[in-house]
């Protein structure tokens, strides 16, 4: 009822869109570099207005071309595996150098992997980069099955097995859980493909830490109301019809509920932006918005699993989480460097959560590193100024310091 609601809705106000869609651009056009009749502020109006939609299909990261020392780099996209929920996306580089492999581990939250481009753009001048692309759980069909939170530790352990021996590992937001939980599986099992590194950024490791209103939200319920209010069934015509999920447009409404006030300002800003003829300023505001609004539905199973696991119960942090039945136990981590990150204006992932997987990780070197970043917020851990000139080198200088150890002891 809930996603048939939603699609009615939105079909009902697609003409509207389509109005204001065909106003602005002949507004704009009339308005000229000049704009003589004072058209710029209705023009901007109409353009808001047809911008109003969400988009479900995964935006390109349309990364062609990277600075590798002194020359440029072609990018090329190659799946190296596919299954129904995520693709182990390698952006292949013709250069010969030999650079360090990194897996980013993209959150599973209402958005596509995409989200992460700045980090990926910035990540890939020095290093190999592969990134989780999960898919859009309204495009699985039933017949491919369930996938819940032991389906995504199992998709990291074996994404790191095929990129192989040696690599590094990066997660963004909400699967540091799952990443922490791998990446302690692999080091109990003594595993060959178990990171040098491991750098935690913005996620719940320990929920209960500070919490914020995320974790009031998903705390503040009993499982079954989520499961009874929050979760709804595809309908046709879309692949994954009679499938059951967190849709996307309603995760994407809780995180804007969070500081509404930010998104009205922002959109204020792009009106004034578009007013003024500041087209700069309004492209990196739409650009941001376009892939804030493009959006992407979690398996039911999964949302009620991280709701109960990460933020209900807290099993990694209590020390009673299990994967496929076998305790999960961090201490067993010994070789993999941990580096977490936080930021100081997180809404999201309050500075503590993350940082709690140094008391877990009691089997590390106590100068492991953590990072909290001043006067930033969640997005600003991945992306922005900040990520690139404070964050970025700290994660790029430890898988520096650990390929070196490696390199000795070999």
């Amino acid at each position: 009822m809930l996603y048939s609601a939603y699609q009615s809705y939105f079909e009902f106000c697609a003409p509207i869109r389509a109005m204001a869609q065909v106003a602005h651009l002949g507004l704009w056009s009339a308005a000229g570099t000049a704009d003589p009749f004072g058209l710029r502020p209705a023009a901007a109006a109409w353009e808001l207005l047809s911008r109003t939609e969400l988009t479900h299909a995964r935006p390109a990261f349309g990364i062609d071309r990277v600075a590798v020392g002194n020359r440029e780099a072609t990018i090329a996209e190659a799946p190296v595996a596919i299954t129904p929920f995520g693709t182990l996306l390698h952006f292949r580089k013709d250069v010969e150098a030999v650079q360090p492999r990194v897996l980013i581990v993209a959150p599973l939250s209402g958005h596509f992997a995409t989200l992460l481009r700045p980090t990926v753009r910035t990540l890939l001048a020095e290093h190999d980069v592969f990134i989780t692309d999960w898919h859009n759980a309204r495009d699985v069909a039933v017949s491919d099955g369930s996938f819940g939170f032991d389906d995504q530790v199992e998709h990291v352990i074996r994404f790191l097995e095929l990129i192989g021996p040696g690599a590094h590992v990066v997660a963004v937001c909400q699967p540091c859980v799952e990443v922490l939980a791998a990446v302690a599986v692999m080091a109990a099992a003594g595993h060959t493909a178990q990171p040098r590194s491991m750098t935690l950024m913005a996620g719940p490791v320990d929920a209960r830490v500070n919490p914020t209103k995320v974790n009031e939200l998903a705390t503040g319920k009993p499982l079954d109301w989520f499961e009874r209010t929050l979760i709804a069934t595809v309908p046709g015509p879309h692949q994954g019809a009679g499938r059951k999920v967190y849709p996307g447009f309603a995760q994407l409404l809780a995180f804007m509920s969070l500081d509404i006030a930010r998104h009205l300002r922002a959109h204020r800003d792009l009106y004034g932006h578009l007013t003024r003829g500041e087209t700069e300023k309004a492209a990196t505001i739409k650009a941001f918005y376009d892939e804030y609004f493009s959006v992407a539905d979690l398996p039911a199973e999964f949302y009620l699993d991280t709701v109960r696991k990460v933020f209900q119960e807290a099993l990694l942090a209590t020390g009673a989480m299990t994967f496929r039945g076998e305790r999960v136990d961090p201490r067993a981590i010994r070789r993999t460097a941990l580096l977490t990150v936080e930021g100081e204006r997180d809404e999201i992932c309050a500075p503590g959560q993350t940082a709690a997987a140094h008391a877990l990780c009691s089997g590390l070197h106590p100068d492991m590193k953590h990072r909290l970043q001043a006067a930033v917020g969640h997005y600003g851990v991945f992306s922005g100024r900040r990520w690139q000139s404070q964050i970025y080198p700290a994660i790029r200088d430890l898988i520096r310091s650990t390929d070196r150890s490696a390199a000795m002891r070999e």
